[in-house]
Parts: structure tokens; sequence; C-alpha cells
């Protein structure tokens, strides 16, 4: 291999190994080393929406609760919502008897902050509630959410039964093996009682953007 060959492999595996593991795209079912845990209550918070009003997760036993982490501004969240699997399925599931809240994490000054910016997101992505705003991060550091989007799944008896990504098909890219509709998967468990299989996997997606981020 010539000199010139040799640099030019090295500095593309350089390159690989720089990129964001948050925009990967090959998510696994590996579980997240720290945040909720799976199996056991989900962690309580209290969030004020973009509309003002202020939303209590243990106000919401009783029904089974999609948490999305959302930036109205992330390419993964835009193609997720305009013509992907999330188009219709958060109004389907409320429809359905179920919650669907949106929380954006995102510091001020950064990327899809804002009150402004998430009133006009409620319209724009047909959001059935009004976006949750977190821009100290405590929610988001409490749920370990490092991608938008991120999914979690609560029960009616307030217990954690998924954690993870959409699917395994960033931007509507499928991989050979075919699709894998994790979330939807969860959502029909959990309306039947059973437990998700898989309970967790790997999200992929843009960085939540905290303040020290």
């Amino acid at each position: 291999m010539s000199r010139f060959a040799s640099l030019l492999l090295a500095f593309s595996l350089q390159s690989l190994v720089g990129c964001s593991p948050a925009a990967g795209l090959a998510p696994s079912q590996a579980a997240a080393e720290t945040g909720p845990v799976v199996g056991k209550p989900a962690p309580g918070f209290t969030l004020t929406g973009a509309d003002g009003e202020t939303v209590k997760l243990s106000e919401l036993l009783g029904k089974n609760v999609v948490i999305e982490w959302f930036n109205p501004d992330c390419p993964f969240i835009v193609s997720a919502h305009k013509g992907g699997p999330l188009e219709t399925l958060p109004k389907e599931w409320v429809d359905r008897g179920g919650v669907w809240l949106t929380i954006n994490s995102n510091a001020a000054g950064k990327q899809g902050h804002g009150q402004e910016r998430n009133t006009k997101a409620k319209s724009e992505y047909s959001l059935p509630t009004a976006v949750l705003l977190d821009e100290d991060g405590k929610v988001g550091r409490m749920y370990n959410a490092r991608t938008t989007p991120q999914m979690f799944v609560i029960d009616a008896k307030g217990t954690l039964v998924y954690a993870g990504g959409l699917d395994n098909a960033p931007r509507g890219r499928a991989p050979s093996s075919g699709l894998q509709p994790w979330l939807k998967q969860a959502l029909t468990a959990v309306e039947s009682g059973e437990s998700p299989s898989p309970s967790q996997t790997k999200p992929y997606g843009c960085s939540v953007k905290y303040a020290d981020g």
C-alpha cells in the first residue's frame, strides 16, 4: 500500500471514530447505563408547558403515558413527525385513552428552545398537548435523555415499561434486516397489559442540548 493510501485510510478511520454517538445510525438494544430503571416507578416531575399550563406526572396515574424528548428543529424530529411514524401516532394514542407528553430540555440559546418556538411547534407538528419546557435540564438529566427523539412509556400504575428509540430506522432508513417499530410494539403490549419486548433499546437522533453540553 502506498504512503498516500495509508494516510487516507488512517484519516478515514479517525473521522469515523470522531462522529457523535447521539446521531449514530445503528441503534442497538443495549440498555442505558444510567437513568430510570425499566420495571421501576418512573421518576416524578412537574413541568410547565409552552402554553403556561403545569403538568405533574403523578396526576396521570391510571393512564398509559408516552414521553417523547423533543426539539422542533432537529432533522430526526422533522422526519419522524412529517411523513414518518409520529405523524399520526400521538393523536391516535390520545384518542385511545393514553397521554402523550413532549419535553424539550434544550437550554436557552440552544437550537429549538423557548416558549415562542415551542408554542408554534404544537400546531406545526399537530401535537396533542403543549410542549413541556425543561430549560434547566433537570428532568432530562433525571431521565438520562440524550437524543431527540427519545421515548419512554409508563403504564397506568406509574411503572416505566419501555425506554429507548422510536424504531431502528433513523429518518426512515431501515436496515436490510427489516423495520423494528419498537415504540409501536411497546404501546401494543402495554395496552394489552403485557411487558414490552424489547423493553430497552438505544435511541438515535440529535443530541439534547443542555446548558453545559
